[in-house]
């Protein structure tokens, strides 16, 4: 029996790699989960209580594109949050609800990706590091992943204009994470425009995966859709992409939206009839809620602001830290990520993500290597007191000086 083979030079996803690398040893400690960015805090105290009034519709099939309030709650918050014209997102024609953010930035590639570009095999740009699914959705849609590299040197933020003109001309779609995971690096509007202005130049979309927008040390992160209006931008070329699973804690709910021209949308939502989950109603209702409320979340990122101190206290002298600007990982420089991962399992118990499970070794003729082998992801999910157990034992074990490679024991 065959298999499809576009599928067969992808690695293992990060986290059976990570159980691959570490569950055959003995934790050297009580273990400190740092690996997976799996929300910790407290949801919206209102949400038990909306799923609970609304339980007897999860009998009836939900609307594939979202109820009419869900989409009118994201529309006016993204509104607000990116300074819009007012009625510029109508919540009938660019807005889709998701069934996770994960599905539509999968979904929308294989809806809007053409075949051939220019008689050529098409491109899809992805940052490198990245998150996994933007590579898998490339390869579901017949294109070419290309890895951007996203380097100390560029502040972890991809220059997609330095790649060949013979890769931008037969690009469909690139993907751009800000904040970014796993550095944590923000995008300026400036950065946005930038993309937008290459994209029409071109003539490709950009899908902005912005799931990590609410959190953040100090002003808000700028988003492509800010960037779009102030310039002008044809909203066909943008896709943004938005959940709750981090601004909210709701990482279970599974609830995301995704904004989008009208045409473009037409295609979404055809595809969406034929393969999309949606959400439950109750899911959608609860979501709703939380569009609408801002308390939950300032009170979430204030939790978050604590614990990028205690990580700029506790690993501030270490020469690989760089403080991260959004989001909630640490980014950490270690040398070698798989050696000082199973180090720090083996000698103290702290699970953490080696940075090469989110990256791919590079084309030559885009610098080659693997940006991100040499990187640590911690995250800092935790109850304040055991991220700072945890970061306090990363640096002891990671002492200055002690930079592990390969081959280290």
């Amino acid at each position: 029996m065959e298999y499809p083979s576009r599928f067969s030079a992808m690695p293992d996803y990060a986290f059976p790699r990570l159980r691959a690398l570490l569950d055959a040893h003995a934790p050297g400690g009580d273990p400190i989960a740092m690996s997976l960015g799996e929300p910790q805090h407290a949801p919206p105290g209102f949400i038990a209580e909306i799923l609970a009034k609304n339980v007897a519709d999860y009998r009836r099939y939900p609307p594939n594109e979202g109820t009419k309030g869900l989409r009118s709650a994201a529309a006016a918050w993204a509104t607000k949050r990116y300074g819009l014209p007012d009625g510029l997102l109508d919540p009938d024609k660019h807005i889709l609800s998701l069934n996770g953010s994960r599905e539509g930035l999968f979904y929308s590639c294989i809806a809007l990706s053409a075949e051939e570009k220019n008689g050529k095999t098409p491109a899809v740009l992805t940052p490198n590091p990245f998150y996994p699914c933007y590579s898998a959705a490339a390869l579901a849609s017949g294109a070419e992943p290309i890895y951007a590299p996203a380097t100390p040197e560029n502040g972890f933020l991809p220059d997609f204009a330095e790649l060949p003109a013979e890769i931008l001309d037969r690009t469909t779609v690139a993907y751009m994470c800000s904040p970014s995971n796993p550095q944590g690096a923000v995008a300026s509007l400036d950065y946005w425009k930038r993309l937008l202005d290459l994209a029409e130049r071109h003539d490709f979309r950009v899908f902005a995966d912005e799931c990590y927008a609410e959190l953040y040390r100090d002003a808000p992160p700028p988003g492509v859709l800010q960037a779009a209006a102030e310039i002008g931008a044809d909203m066909e070329r943008v896709v943004a992409f938005h959940s709750l699973s981090k601004r909210s804690n709701l990482a279970g709910l599974r609830s995301g939206f995704l904004v989008a021209g009208a045409e473009t949308m037409i295609r979404l939502r055809r595809l969406r009839a034929y393969a999309g989950a949606p959400s439950p109603i109750p899911v959608q209702m609860a979501a709703e809620a939380c569009w609408r409320d801002e308390r939950h979340v300032e009170d979430n990122r204030a939790l978050y602001a604590e614990k990028y101190a205690l990580a700029d206290e506790i690993l501030g002298d270490m020469p690989g830290y760089r403080p991260p600007e959004a989001g909630f990982f640490v980014w950490l420089e270690v040398g070698d990520g798989e050696a000082a991962a199973l180090k720090l399992w083996r000698d103290a118990g702290v699970r953490s993500l080696p940075g090469g499970y989110f990256s791919r070794e590079a084309r030559a003729d885009l610098g080659g290597g693997d940006p991100g082998k040499a990187f640590l992801r911690l995250a800092l999910v935790a109850p304040k007191a055991e991220v700072a157990r945890g970061l306090g034992i990363v640096k002891d074990v990671l002492k200055e000086g002690w930079i592990p490679s390969a081959t280290t024991p």
